[in-house]
């Protein structure tokens, strides 16, 4: 008689950021898998859109909390109830953030420490809630969402800059502190210009509206790693999603002036259009669910479609 294996158990997989661009995207992602899903957002309104868009992937079961994780006792409350519905935790995926355009000294004070706080306080407080129920389990995964922007800085992005190399350091020193518990692992995530809607929140006092740089990839490359990770986690690397990521890192590093020359123009010509805007805090402060979407106003990339959200509805402007 030939044996046949059993397939293996749905995981248990928690989304920090599950309503929009990568986080939704990477929600779909597990659904398709039918693992159980555990999305985190600060809108309940997007949380009901993306439970239904996971349910139509294939999840059986996807609880919704609506928390702000820059709350510190959020992710407790958080993994409290995951633990209490479901016993366990397999997968953790951090992928809030909110981005900011605007010189250091023009962006508000009260909007910078905001960006900032998104990722690295709460990349701090998941993990602190999550880690130690991973080593008493001796096994799982947390894995970052990272950025380009975590290696490199760039004027008028420097708040954003600051909070994803201050990630980037809490998400290396954590690799560094569970090297103990070898099947609990830290994995970051490092994009390059996805297509999102995180551009067209962002708070921004530039005068101008923004545009992700080319090249522009759809959010799906990215939760096509972070799904590889949960299967198979890389430790103490940062996994990066965009074909310029290491050329530009090796500029940044290798030829400082040269780069510091161009950096500037660049971003005039890439990043900054001709369309006037006044200035905003996006919803760095506060979420806007209509919006929430997996993919930005760049083209949809043909193949790599997946449009759970509604549509959004032009930006206003000056």
């Amino acid at each position: 008689m030939h044996s046949r294996l059993k397939p293996a158990p749905p995981r248990v997989v928690l989304i920090v950021g599950a309503t929009s661009g990568i986080g939704l995207a990477t929600a779909v992602a597990f659904a398709a898998r039918a693992d159980r899903l555990v999305l985190v957002s600060r809108s309940p309104e997007a949380l009901d859109a993306a439970e239904a868009a996971c349910r139509d992937a294939g999840a059986d079961v996807v609880d919704t909390h609506a928390e702000d994780i820059g709350d510190p006792a959020a992710a407790e409350r958080i993994v409290t109830r995951t633990l209490d519905r479901h016993g366990r935790l397999d997968v953790v995926v951090h992928t809030a953030a909110v981005m900011g355009y605007g010189g250091v000294e023009e962006m508000p004070a009260d909007v910078f420490t905001a960006v900032v706080d998104t990722a690295v306080h709460g990349t701090l407080h998941l993990a602190r809630a999550v880690l130690p129920v991973l080593r008493a389990q001796h096994t799982g995964t947390f894995i970052g969402v990272n950025s380009l922007l975590g290696s490199v800085t760039v004027p008028r992005m420097g708040a954003y800059a600051v909070s994803k190399w201050g990630q980037r350091a809490l998400l290396r020193t954590l690799q560094q502190e569970t090297r103990d518990e070898p099947r609990v692992s830290v994995c970051i995530v490092s994009p390059g210009s996805i297509n999102t809607p995180i551009y067209y929140q962002a708070a921004n006092y530039t005068g101008h509206a923004t545009r992700p740089p080319w090249p522009v990839l759809a959010p799906e490359r990215v939760a096509a790693a972070i799904t590889r990770l949960a299967d198979r986690p890389r430790r103490h690397v940062s996994v990066p999603v965009g074909p310029g990521n290491p050329l530009i890192i090796t500029g940044f590093r290798l030829l400082p002036r040269l780069y510091d020359h161009l950096v500037g123009p660049l971003l005039r010509l890439a990043v900054l259009t001709r369309v006037r805007l006044r200035p905003t805090p996006g919803t760095v402060h506060r979420p806007a669910p209509a919006h929430e979407r997996v993919h930005g106003h760049w083209p949809d990339p043909t193949g790599e479609q997946v449009k759970p959200m509604p549509t959004d509805t032009p930006a206003v402007r000056s």
